[in-house]
Parts: C-alpha cells; sequence; structure tokens
C-alpha cells in the first residue's frame, strides 16, 4: 500500500481529519505501531503537519521501545468540547444596570480630565 492508497476510510480513528492537535497524542495510545504507521501515511500524503507526524513518530517510537497500547477505544466519540450549559443566563433587562455613556473627551467640564 503506497501513501497514495491510504484512505479516509480506512483510518483507525473516526473523523482523524477533525480532531484537534492536543487530543491526537491521547486518541492514538490504544493504537497499534501498524495503525499508527497507516495514521502517519495519510497524514504525509494529504496534510502533511509536523505537529501531527512528530506525535505520530513519537508514539511509534515508544511502541518499539516495548510500551504497550493502552485499554480503551481511539474509534470511541470524545467529547472534545465542554458540553452546553443547563440553563440560559439569569440577565435580562431587569437585572441591567443604569445606561452609561462614555465620557467625552476634550470637553472642560469633563471632571475626569483636570484643566490645565
Amino acid at each position: 500500500m503506497t501513501d497514495d492508497d491510504v484512505r479516509r476510510e480506512d483510518l483507525p480513528v473516526p473523523d482523524y481529519d477533525h480532531l484537534p492537535i492536543g487530543s491526537l497524542g491521547h486518541r492514538i495510545r490504544s493504537l497499534e505501531a501498524d495503525e499508527i504507521d497507516v495514521l502517519r501515511r495519510y497524514e504525509e500524503a494529504h496534510a502533511n503537519r509536523v505537529a501531527v507526524i512528530q506525535i505520530l513518530d513519537h508514539r511509534l517510537l515508544d511502541l518499539a521501545e516495548g510500551q504497550r497500547p493502552s485499554g480503551g477505544d481511539a474509534a470511541a466519540p470524545a467529547a472534545e468540547t465542554a458540553p452546553a450549559p443547563a440553563g440560559g443566563s439569569s440577565a435580562s433587562p431587569d437585572t441591567a444596570g443604569p445606561p452609561q455613556n462614555p465620557p467625552s473627551h476634550g470637553v472642560p467640564t469633563n471632571p475626569s480630565q483636570p484643566r490645565r
């Protein structure tokens, strides 16, 4: 299989193209070396992001040095964003402060500017 043969559908991590780089290291911990190699070849053939290549190479090195894939499932959907708040904002026109106008600059009656 050449670099051009790796298709998005063949990737061991679903929605790989849309993962934040910061979560990639966590998502690939459960993968075997051959699965990480597939991701690396796909990355090189498509986006070729240096930071992603480094993360994948580092994990391949860890596996070569004897580390084992961790438990978990790289294909499981991850909560990449915080959940929405349970309720809406308690702010309303009734809780708003009085309207304020910014001070005018250069007017001698403005008490925030000293007179010269």
